[in-house]
């Protein structure tokens, strides 16, 4: 008579358990995107191309704060980089309202990067980098998770790399609008940022990984139960 003796998987204990998953944050972090900046935008051109970019610039504001709005009322948190987002799409909106000028559509990204990467700099000589700020939206964090001196170089050195690429990305978009014909500077603009900004995405996920591998912040990839017969 044959005896089959199963070995019972390992438990996790409460701490680890509760660490979501690398799955789990990307897919947290590309919802925020989604909501943020990528629907906005879509919104944007469409709109622009079939009722001008007056009517494109309102639409695109009423969905960033049509999206503050339904999170407020749905008692969910409001991701940080929304309330940016809802913040330089007003600035933008009352800048070409106020002064009914057509180039000011295109010039208004390249203010808003340089904008975003002036505060990103500026916000290294807080306790808190932005960066810090943001992270929430992304992962559940806690004050003794900021403080440990791993995760604080993490975000002062990812909060310099977005600085230099907003600031970066805005004066080479500048260079483009002054010197290229309007066909040209929206095409290049179109490839290069969507490129520059995937790749920088990319960057960050993989260094906050590795990071949050070496901090055990992530929750335990599953293995396969072993059979013993």
């Amino acid at each position: 008579m044959s005896l089959a003796v199963t070995n019972p998987a390992p438990a996790l204990d409460d701490a680890h358990h509760a660490c979501p998953t690398l799955g789990a944050v990307v897919r947290r972090v590309s919802l925020s995107l989604l909501v943020a900046c990528l629907i906005p935008a879509v919104l944007f051109y469409t709109t622009f191309v079939l009722a001008g970019v007056w009517t494109a610039i309102l639409v695109a504001l009423g969905w960033s704060y049509g999206a503050i709005t339904w999170r407020a009322v749905t008692g969910r948190r409001t991701s940080g980089l929304l309330i940016i987002t809802a913040t330089l799409i007003t600035l933008r909106t009352v800048v070409s309202l106020a002064a009914g000028s057509t180039f000011l559509y295109f010039l208004q990204p390249i203010i808003s990067d340089m904008v975003v990467g002036t505060t990103f700099l500026l916000s290294l000589a807080t306790t808190r980098p932005l960066v810090a700020r943001l992270a929430g939206d992304f992962y559940p964090m806690t004050e003794e998770l900021r403080l440990r001196p791993r995760v604080q170089r993490l975000f002062r050195n990812l909060t310099v790399m977005w600085a230099v690429l907003c600031i970066g990305k805005a004066s080479f978009t500048l260079w483009l609008l002054q010197s290229q014909s309007l066909e040209d500077f929206v095409l290049i603009k179109s490839v290069t940022v969507l490129a520059v900004n995937m790749s920088a995405a990319a960057a960050t996920i993989a260094v906050a990984t590795l990071c949050a591998r070496r901090e055990g912040l992530l929750g335990p990839r599953l293995q396969p139960v072993p059979v013993v017969v």
